[in-house]
This record gives C-alpha cells, sequence and structure tokens, in this order.
C-alpha cells in the first residue's frame, strides 16, 4: 500500500512539474507566435492590395443574422466563413477597396484560408493563401495553378473547367484535384457575393 501511495505520489508530482513547464513555454512562445502570425496576415493583406496605405478592420453584423445565414447557405457558401474583412484605404484615407479573409472547410485535406482584395469597383486584384494542407503534387498546386488565375479579374463570381478557360470568369482547375480547385473558387465566389451584397457592391463605398 504504502509503495502504491509512492508511485502515486511521484506520478503526480511529474504531471503538476509538466504541466508547469508546459504552461511557461506557452507564455514564452505565444507573443512570437502571434507577432509572426500578424505579420505573415499584414504581408497577405498587401499582397492582394499593395496600393493601400493602411488597412482597417470592420465589424461583420451580417454573419450573426439568421436571414442572412440562410441565404448564404441558399447561395452555396455553407462551406465557407468571412474571417475578417479590412477596409483598404490610401494614405489620405480615402477608401480603395476591401481585404476580405476566407476560409474554405471543403479542401480535400481540410481547411484552406486566404485573403482576397477587391477594389470599390469589384476588381479582384487576386488571392493569397494563408493556409493550406492538400495532397502533395496535386492539390498544394493551388499557389501555382490556381492563385495566379484570380488576378485582376472584374467578374460577379468564377466556375472552374477542365477544358481549358475561354473567359474571364473561368478558372483552369487543378488536374487530379477537382475537390480544392472546387474549394478555392467557391470559397473566392463567396467573398465576391459578401462584397456584392454586405460592402455596397460595384461602384459604391461603404465606409
Amino acid at each position: 500500500m504504502r509503495s502504491m501511495l509512492k508511485d502515486a505520489g511521484i506520478l503526480l508530482l511529474i504531471t503538476l512539474c509538466s504541466g508547469l513547464i508546459l504552461g511557461f513555454v506557452y507564455q514564452i512562445t505565444k507573443e512570437p507566435i502571434a507577432q509572426a502570425e500578424e505579420a505573415a496576415a499584414k504581408a497577405a493583406y498587401n499582397e492582394v492590395f499593395n496600393a493601400a496605405h493602411d488597412f482597417e478592420e470592420l465589424d461583420m453584423p451580417a454573419l450573426e443574422d439568421d436571414s442572412w445565414k440562410a441565404s448564404w447557405e441558399e447561395a452555396g457558401f455553407g462551406g465557407t466563413d468571412i474571417d475578417k474583412v479590412l477596409a483598404a484605404k490610401d494614405k489620405d484615407g480615402s477608401l480603395l477597396g476591401y481585404v476580405l479573409t476566407v476560409t474554405s472547410h471543403e479542401g480535400y485535406g481540410g481547411d484552406i484560408t486566404f485573403t482576397m482584395g477587391i477594389w470599390n469597383d469589384g476588381k479582384l486584384n487576386g488571392i493569397s493563401i494563408l493556409d493550406i494542407s492538400e495532397t502533395a503534387g496535386l492539390g498544394m498546386k493551388a499557389e501555382d495553378v490556381l492563385k495566379p488565375q484570380f488576378a485582376d479579374k472584374n467578374v460577379t463570381s468564377f466556375a472552374y473547367t477542365k477544358t481549358g478557360a475561354v473567359s474571364e470568369d473561368q478558372i483552369d482547375a487543378i488536374s487530379g484535384a477537382t475537390i480544392t480547385t472546387n474549394a478555392v473558387t467557391t470559397a473566392v465566389n463567396g467573398g465576391l457575393y459578401y462584397f456584392q451584397t454586405q460592402l455596397g457592391g460595384s461602384g459604391n463605398e461603404t465606409e
């Protein structure tokens, strides 16, 4: 009995020490990690809207509205989240457009998160992928194959094709990675839909 209590005490002491060490390590590393994530996000904002001098995060009340959620899902974006919306402004504070952070939950390997920059007139600057875990050699080609195709396009929505894009609103699918292509294309369309319905749409400014 005494031996069992001794072993239990040793185990408890090890557990407590491990917890304290983990907590200490977390406190030390959480700030550098947060700073690195913030730096990566700012780089992504600048990539998709390099004409902007400043970015201001906006509230997104529509996302809490039940009727909006219903219309969002009815439009086919139930697997997409708008995580953040920022106003892109010039050095005088005038609104140039918006930067959206969007996450698709429909990737083959999990969530795909990216930023997208949209001018007031609806022109899409492009996208910058923040997080993706697709299949190596297939879905991971999204950075090289899909990303460039969204740059400098002014369309209301995109559709992917397996036979070669012939118009501005068509995206060439990644060979062998239709799920990834669909996830990214749908999520970009979700961002455009949010811009069109909540941010004034093409040609209209919303402060």
